[in-house]
């Protein structure tokens, strides 16, 4: 059963990689104010997700304050995982682009694989938390995947092309989940580990790449509604943890 959910779970999450077709029938300023939002939508789920869901998860199995300690040291492995290995998040087609498009698709490769194992380890743990977490990954997700496609269409890619790029990228998310899953009694020592890197992966992604996209609008109108999008998916994350545990 747990097997089956995870599958499921991360079936849509790669399905996710195929919304950049939407692009395609909508006009690109219209586009671009939906992706705004969303961004601010994805920045509060992640935050709720992580203070709200895993956290709280991780202290209620252990009292100990090494847990903070691996908060922090999952905001600077994926501090790493972008200087370093190329993992960058794209959330408009005016994002940062260089020629490098393949290696870009590799750096999803990876992110996607690291989100198949989280969703699995979440799942082990238990069904709620794993939705939520699925759930808080799949907002974030579609900004970024609406972007990267934008970025392979600018790269020199056909749309047809990028399209079925990112979705065989995204296909690592499954990859990553089976191996989470069959190395769940190796991972269940961990939990109390893997639960506070992922929040402060998400804590990472919300306050160093997509909160700082909302600070570079200067229309007080519009930065102010990609505000209130933040608080929404706060409060979105604060009312599935109420009805969860109802």
């Amino acid at each position: 059963m747990i097997l089956a959910w995870i599958l499921a779970s991360t079936s849509v999450v790669s399905l996710i990689s195929l919304v950049g077709v939407f692009t395609l029938a909508i006009r690109s300023d219209y586009l671009q104010k939906i992706l705004f939002l969303l961004i601010g939508f994805s920045a509060g789920a992640l935050i709720g997700g992580a203070f709200l869901h895993l956290l709280p998860e991780a202290l209620e199995k252990t009292n100990s304050t090494m847990v903070f300690y691996y908060l922090i040291l999952g905001i600077v492995l994926f501090f790493m995982l972008e200087r370093y290995f190329h993992w960058r998040h794209c959330h408009a087609e005016k994002c940062d682009v260089h020629a490098f498009t393949y290696l870009n698709l590799i750096g999803d490769s990876f992110h996607n694989f690291i989100d198949g194992l989280v969703i699995a380890a979440s799942f082990v743990i238990s069904i709620k938390l794993g939705c939520i977490t699925t759930l808080a990954i799949i907002l974030h997700e579609i900004p970024q995947e609406l972007g990267d496609f934008g970025v392979l269409i600018y790269g020199g890619f056909s749309k047809k092309k990028a399209l079925i790029c990112n979705f065989l990228t995204a296909l690592t998310a499954m990859v990553g989940a089976v191996i989470g899953y069959f190395i769940a009694d190796f991972t269940k020592g961990f939990i109390t580990v893997i639960l506070p890197l992922t929040a402060g992966g998400f804590i990472y992604i919300a306050a160093s790449d997509l909160i700082p996209e909302i600070h570079k609008e200067k229309d007080l109108r519009r930065s102010s509604l990609a505000f209130l999008a933040f608080l929404l998916g706060i409060v979105f994350m604060a009312a599935a943890k109420i009805l969860l545990h109802a």
